[in-house]
């Protein structure tokens, strides 16, 4: 059986996971009897903590939202997660948060038991990060918590914006979610005045106090948020789009295709179309032999004289006389 002080901390974890335990469970789990808990509950709001509980058949105990930060307890696994999240942004992940995790980071190395510690610096000395081809956009840590805070609390958002060609605009929107993609974040949101969804990068808003009024949820666009920016972040930077005829059934194109590099919509049993889009006609006509399914292109025009010359050039590579 633990000791008081012992019994108080595991007491104290349990009632950091966010969910409400019965009296009883508390019991089972910290082997004493439902009075010691109570009595265990009650130094807990002694000292500070506050313990919130509920009656009924489905009540029980939980930690409420109090003026101080309680001791968080972490279990190894977690110990070891949350020290490589904090290196990671400790290494610019969110622009303007590197002083802060770097702070946390230190703090939290130095009360590491020396199993954990030894753990977390086999991953430092023997992980390796390739940079990326180019720096990352810097993004307000301060705008991104008020896009957020935004989304949580359904009101809507007025912000200027630099569009796609630099130009400024003003929007009014009804924020959904902020989704990271790569190296940028992206704002989703519906737009009041154009009555569509949009995705907006965040790295380009600057936001407009004070927040507007509370709005109604809506649906997600497409069902699936994630999905939705990586198609709109993928087509938005496209030089060259088509529509492709693909002489399969659309579910055998669809296991081919990441939805972030195209759609499939079905005609029939055994045809369907493809829409996709690259940077060139190269990559395109690399797109399309890959899937390795008969096809139809009519347009871009480039994109049709470059697949007649790949099939002249296969032709006589091909030749045997």
């Amino acid at each position: 059986m633990l000791d008081t002080s012992a019994r108080l901390l595991r007491l104290l974890s349990l009632l950091q996971t966010p969910r409400e335990w019965p009296g009883s469970e508390l019991a089972e789990r910290l082997g004493v009897s439902g009075r010691t808990v109570r009595n265990d509950i009650d130094r807990l709001r002694e000292l500070g903590y506050p313990v919130d509980a509920t009656r009924g058949a489905t009540g029980g105990y939980r930690l409420g939202a109090g003026a101080a930060m309680p001791p968080l307890l972490l279990e190894d696994e977690e110990a070891v997660a949350v020290t490589i999240a904090l290196r990671i942004a400790a290494q610019g992940a969110v622009p303007g948060t590197e002083e802060t995790s770097l702070q946390a980071l230190t703090k939290l190395e130095q009360v590491l038991p020396s199993r954990l510690r030894q753990r977390v610096r086999a991953l430092q000395t023997y992980t390796v990060t390739v940079p990326a081809d180019r720096p990352a956009p810097a993004v307000s840590a301060d705008v991104l918590t008020t896009l957020v805070s935004a989304c949580r609390d359904r009101e809507r958002l007025r912000f200027d914006y630099l569009d796609h060609a630099g130009s400024p605009t003003r929007r009014v929107v009804e924020p959904y979610r902020a989704v990271n993609s790569g190296q940028r974040w992206y704002l989703v949101a519906w737009d009041v005045e154009r009555e569509d969804w949009r995705t907006f990068r965040v790295d380009r808003i600057e936001p407009r106090t004070p927040t507007g009024p509370r709005f109604p949820p809506r649906e997600p666009p497409g069902g699936d948020v994630a999905a939705y920016v990586s198609r709109r972040v993928s087509a938005a930077a496209w030089r060259h789009h088509t529509r492709v005829t693909v002489h399969a059934p659309a579910s055998s194109v669809i296991e081919r295709i990441n939805p972030a590099v195209g759609t499939v919509e079905a005609l029939d049993a055994d045809t369907c179309v493809l829409t996709t889009g690259a940077d060139t006609v190269q990559t395109l006509a690399v797109y399309l032999g890959m899937l390795d399914l008969d096809f139809d292109v009519t347009e871009p025009a480039e994109l049709v004289d470059h697949l007649r010359r790949l099939a002249e050039r296969y032709a006589r590579s091909t030749r045997t006389d």
